[in-house]
């Protein structure tokens, strides 16, 4: 169990791409394979409440997205570029291998030369294994102000798996199926500033954090190879998605026992909840599993998609805008990644 005392969370910042694409598209040109199967057009939004999703202009790499996002949550902070001491770049998505994609967002964001900067990838967790590596960093008085930044692209996602399906001679239901998640997966860009509480100018605390993992269960998703997800690089995706489903609601379930254990919340707490955005029944299926009503989920997978890392935060920032929480509202940030990994942080704003 992770615990803060003076950690802020002193601002988001979020980018989103201009591109529209709806889930009627993708089954309109996935026509041959409807056809093949028998399927009806609506099926993807059915099974996933997933009207649209948004891809990057061609030629946008995921550095361009993130310093989108490291922009605008400066910007909406009274924190300098040049006070940033340390940088944390935690998407699936990446420029390259090498050097790290941190190193691209931090020249552009002009932000101290002296400050750390580096890589985090863990599927769909990698900005909350980021917040708790800079939070350790803060509470210890190592940095006083750093910065998390995270920019997803599905575009080449998507088309791939579009393009397989349509060339491959005769493909399986099996194989349909286990490339279905891959069609759910959208774009978009996420920041946050953090910082000690003896220079912060806010009162958004995160108090504490646990850990669980299912390791055995790492083959249910797994991407292609580790080459890059630059534009040329052509990525693919098989997920046993209803295995996945009930092994990750699973593990959530003695993961939220010990948050509300460590934090000392009693069964009416926290006030709010914001969960990993896969579709309406990873939504909703978690929710039974932690005796949570899913009637208060703030949803953002109907017009987003599965956003990977940036999901959660992203789903967090923009329901903290529109609905702001009362100061000392408790909030738990519910995340599950593939690996099996979850990860439940917890913030009295």
């Amino acid at each position: 169990m992770l615990k803060y005392e003076h950690v802020v969370l002193e601002s988001f910042g979020s980018a989103l791409p201009d591109q529209i694409v709806t889930s009627t598209e993708i089954e309109r040109e996935l026509g041959p394979i409807y056809e093949r199967f028998g399927l009806h057009e609506g099926r993807l939004e059915l099974m996933t409440g997933i009207r649209e999703r948004r891809f990057w202009g061609e030629g946008t790499v995921p550095s361009d997205a993130s310093t989108k996002a490291g922009r605008a949550a400066l910007k909406a902070s009274n924190v300098s570029p040049d006070d940033i001491e340390c940088l944390i770049h935690t998407s699936v998505s990446r420029d390259f291998l090498e050097p790290a994609t941190a190193s691209v967002v931090h020249h552009r964001l002009s932000l101290s030369p002296k400050a750390l900067v580096y890589d985090i990838s863990n599927a769909c967790l990698g900005f909350l294994n980021g917040m708790i590596s800079l939070a350790n960093m803060i509470e210890l008085g190592q940095v006083k102000r750093g910065l998390i930044v995270a920019g997803e692209s599905s575009r080449n996602l998507v088309r791939t798996t579009i393009d397989q399906l349509l060339k491959a001679k005769t493909p399986s239901r099996q194989e349909f199926k286990t490339a279905f998640a891959s069609l759910t997966i959208g774009s978009g860009a996420v920041a946050l500033v953090m910082t000690h509480d003896s220079v912060a100018e806010v009162d958004h605390r995160l108090l504490g954090g646990v850990a669980a993992t299912a390791t055995e269960h790492n083959d249910l998703c797994r991407g292609s190879a580790d080459t890059g997800f630059g534009s040329s690089a052509e990525m693919s995706m098989q997920t046993c998605a209803e295995t996945l489903l009930a092994k990750g609601c699973a593990l959530a379930q003695p993961a939220w026992r010990a948050l509300k254990q460590a934090l000392g919340w009693n069964d009416g707490q926290p006030d709010r909840t914001y969960c990993h955005q896969v579709g309406s029944a990873h939504r909703d299926q978690l929710y039974e599993a932690l005796d949570l009503d899913a009637k208060d989920d703030f949803s953002t997978f109907e017009f987003l998609g599965n956003v990977g890392s940036v999901s959660l935060p992203l789903t967090m920032a923009m329901g903290i805008e529109r609905d702001p929480p009362a100061p000392g509202e408790e909030i738990a940030m519910l995340g599950i990644g593939s690996g099996l990994t979850s990860v439940m942080l917890g913030v009295r704003w």
